[in-house]
This record gives C-alpha cells, sequence and structure tokens, in this order.
C-alpha cells in the first residue's frame, strides 16, 4: 500500500480505513495468505523512477473489521525494517520483493546513555498527565530492547517527514538516537 508521509516502525501500530478497490483486494490477499503487508512511502521527489522510498516496515495485520459496503478499519503493528528490492507485481495492487534490514551493533553503554537522554527530552504533558507519563517513562527506560524504544518514540514524538524518512532508513543504532535527541530538542523551542 502507498501512502504519503505515511510512516510505520517496528513495534508501534498503525491504524488504516482501507476503501480503494485495489487496496480491499490487497487486504483480502493478505488474509488469506499471511497477515502481512507493509505501507510504502511516497517520495516528495521521485528517486531513479521510482515514486516509492524503497525502506519500510513489515507489518502485521493484527485485527481487521470488514463492513458491509467492503471497506475494512485495521490495525497494523510493525514487525521489522525491509527493503523492497523489486516487484513480483504491480496490477492490482503492489506485492514486492522484500530483504530484511538489520540495525548494526552498538556499543550498550553508548547507546544506554541516549535512550536515558531521548526519554528525559519528551515533550512535557499537562499535569494532570505527568504521573502517567513518569510511569512510560520509567517503563520504557526497563525494557531490554533499546532499538525498540529508539523506534517507539520517534514514531510517537518525531513529527516532519525528512527525520522520518532518515530514521527509517538508518541502519545505525547511535545515529537513530542522535537523531531522535536532535527532533526531540528542536520540540522544545
Amino acid at each position: 500500500m502507498v501512502l504519503t508521509d505515511c510512516f510505520l516502525f517496528p513495534g508501534c501500530f498503525l491504524p488504516l480505513f482501507i476503501f480503494e478497490e485495489r487496496y480491499c483486494l490487497m487486504l483480502k490477499h493478505a488474509l488469506a495468505t499471511n497477515r502481512m503487508f507493509c505501507v510504502g512511502t511516497r517520495l516528495p521527489h521521485p528517486d531513479n523512477d521510482s515514486d516509492i522510498m524503497m525502506v519500510s516496515t513489515a507489518g502485521l495485520i493484527r485485527s481487521c473489521v470488514t463492513q458491509a459496503d467492503g471497506t475494512s478499519h485495521l490495525m497494523l503493528m510493525g514487525l521489522q525494517r525491509i527493503r523492497l528490492t523489486g516487484w513480483v507485481q504491480d496490477k492490482p495492487f503492489r506485492i514486492a520483493k522484500v530483504e530484511p534490514l538489520s540495525t548494526h551493533e552498538a556499543c550498550v553503554d553508548e547507546v544506554a546513555k541516549l535512550r536515558d537522554e531521548a526519554l528525559q527530552k519528551i515533550p512535557p504533558c499537562p499535569s494532570e498527565a505527568a504521573k502517567a507519563m513518569a510511569s512510560l517513562r520509567e517503563q520504557l527506560r526497563l525494557c531490554g530492547d533499546p532499538e525498540l524504544i529508539c523506534d517507539i518514540l520517534i514514531y510517537h514524538f518525531v513529527r516532519r517527514s525528512p527525520a522520518l524518512r532518515a530514521a527509517l532508513t538508518e541502519s545505525c543504532l547511535i545515529k537513530r538516537y542522535h537523531l531522535l535527541i536532535d527532533e526531540l530538542s528542536r520540540t522544545k523551542h
């Protein structure tokens, strides 16, 4: 599925409303097979005759409700970064060949410091939600997967499309955290 300025990150959920005929067919195919698809992000200035960003996140359809008129509401859960390497099918909907993208290993201590810095830079919330935000920060800090923490924070707190594109394609976790921290610092001003 190809959308403009729509990004899905691993560990995050994306609600979608499916109404176009080709995407209704795509959803039916996904539900009948492996319950997976990805959201391809349309590039603002196409590169190499491709209008789609060639990195995405494989998503699992966690829930889907189809209406009598054929439209559907679904929740897509991001599983893994992938690279689109070619096309198996173009019509009525695209099916891509994909390969998983791995994140490069990084120094555990450096990543922990960056994680803590990013968690401290989460934008302030209304006072009535301060306790819930403190609890969220602590739960994320205790999470054993610093890559997941970074992706969740990017998905929920980064709004600029160029930064989201850069974060999705970045394979170095240290660089991804620096991008996140820069974006969080930007929102405080």
